[in-house]
């Protein structure tokens, strides 16, 4: 099959051959951001049919986040090595075979484990999807804004669907489903990826399989990520000042500077610190730190406050977030046209704002807050956030040629999945362990608390989005920019 692409400079609108290739990438994002929310809604069945305790029940959240965010960085980098197809293609792969493992897990670590490969997967597919996508639209900044528009709205609806799906699949067919349903979407994104999707070019001056992994630098990452999210979830059952969350703490500080001299120095690093130099590049990276910090913990904080306050069983809890699911799809669907439009700048800042009126409105929920109530913020969120992220993501990629894309986007995302986490832990720790009313009350106030911390969080990230150069004029770093940088 010709993968010559049919690329008109005239026009903003993408072509057949690029919708199809928007699609393929697609799936990657679709299954990957699926199990970060559909498994929350099967913690209850997997602990009563496995026998597990509620520490293995975290751990089969975050083996899988963790190894997604902190394995995102050698992934895209060695996606601009080797190739990204190849990458995503394998990712999907081992994805699919995670899958199985997870379905036929018999305990709890067979499933920590699998969910673990899961992870390594994700971390594969996610970078080196946008660096196909990337390459696809010819490094043009409008056909970029389209396809990653619709790229992102497959991956925030999957997000948002993910409690309903669960909620269906497991009162239908058991716990086991929500992997089963994995495998025949990954086989068909490699087979799509196989036709449609031509392979990125290598590196420049580094020529494919030349140069392996930076291995000390993805050793320092890992063990950074890990004690610091460890740390932070630690920090609720065992105070802040107990020695394993200080030490924790200290070794993520420790590994933390001892990565960034590292990557400093090393001729192939996995993070090219010269990224950072472009005002652009860093101000998107704060930007969707503050984004996903406030989305992944907020929805933690909700899923409790409408289960155990409202009293909403998992597919009531599933329904209730519906209008998240239509959220995203229309803001994603409209980011395109407003992006090639207006430039990444004004729908970042725009985007922001809504968003942090959605959490605003959150402040006021009470024990008696009714569920349409919730309605007008559930929609406000994930419009704000189907407007911001695609110009986000659309103002980073403009900032790197197409041979480091890879390595931009897992930047990028690994920044988001780490957020997300942390998010998590530090937002669920406002909701305490209280019993009955109490906790009641201290859910209530979590919800508060959290939704103030957001609102505050997206108006720094506003600031940001000030920072950012418009989409229309990015231009990518020359060659010889990189080389001297």
């Amino acid at each position: 099959m010709n993968s010559n692409l049919d690329l008109d400079p005239k026009t903003s609108r993408l072509s057949a051959r690029q919708v199809l290739i928007v699609a393929a990438t697609s799936v990657g994002f679709v299954v990957s951001q699926l199990d970060v929310s559909i498994v929350n809604v099967a913690l209850a069945s997997i602990g009563h049919d496995l026998h597990a305790n509620v520490a293995s029940l975290q751990w089969t959240i975050d083996s899988y986040a963790l190894a997604f965010s902190a394995l995102m960085l050698s992934a895209g980098s060695l996606g601009d090595r080797i190739g990204a197809r190849r990458l995503f293609a394998g990712g999907l792969a081992l994805f699919a075979l995670a899958s199985l493992a997870c379905a036929f897990s018999r305990d709890a670590p067979q499933l920590i484990a699998a969910r673990a490969l899961q992870g390594i997967g994700a971390a594969a597919m996610l970078p080196n999807s946008l660096a196909l996508l990337n390459a696809a639209c010819g490094h043009d900044p409008r056909l970029r804004a389209r396809a990653v528009g619709l790229w992102t709205a497959a991956g925030s609806i999957s997000i948002a669907a993910g409690p309903i799906v669960g909620g269906v699949l497991i009162a239908a067919f058991g716990w086991r489903s929500i992997f089963w349903v994995n495998v025949p979407i990954c086989a068909a994104g490699i087979a799509a990826t196989l036709a449609w999707v031509r392979e990125t070019p290598a590196q420049p001056g580094s020529g494919r399989g030349a140069r392996g992994i930076d291995l000390p630098g993805q050793a320092l990452a890992v063990i950074a990520l890990t004690a610091l999210v460890g740390a932070v979830i630690e920090m609720r059952p065992l105070g802040l000042t107990h020695p394993l969350v200080l030490g924790g703490v200290a070794l993520a500080l420790l590994a933390g500077a001892s990565f960034v001299v590292i990557e400093g120095r090393t001729r192939s690093p996995m993070l090219p610190l010269a990224l950072f130099k472009e005002r652009t590049f860093s101000a998107a990276v704060v930007f969707g730190i503050g984004v996903n910090l406030t989305y992944y913990g907020m929805v933690f904080v909700l899923s409790l406050y409408l289960q155990r306050v409202l009293g909403h069983t998992p597919l009531q809890t599933g329904l209730a977030f519906l209008p998240l699911t239509g959220g995203f799809l229309l803001s994603n669907l409209a980011s395109g046209p407003v992006v090639a439009r207006f430039g990444s700048r004004a729908p970042m800042i725009a985007g922001a704002l809504i968003d942090a009126a959605g959490f605003a409105a959150l402040v006021f929920v009470d024990a008696h807050t009714p569920t349409l109530a919730l309605v007008v913020p559930f929609l406000l969120i994930p419009t704000g956030m189907g407007v911001a992220v695609p110009a986000m993501t659309t103002a980073l990629l403009g900032t790197v040629g197409q041979e480091r894309a890879g390595t931009a986007s897992a930047v990028l995302n690994t920044a988001r999945q780490a957020a997300g986490a942390i998010g998590v832990a530090a937002f669920g720790a406002l909701a305490g362990h209280g019993e009955g009313g109490a906790a009641t009350a201290q859910i209530v106030d979590a919800v508060r608390w959290s939704a103030g911390i957001s609102v505050a969080l997206l108006v720094c990230a506003c600031f940001s989005g000030f920072l950012v150069r418009d989409a229309r004029g990015n231009r990518p770093m020359s060659a010889a920019r990189q080389a001297t940088e």
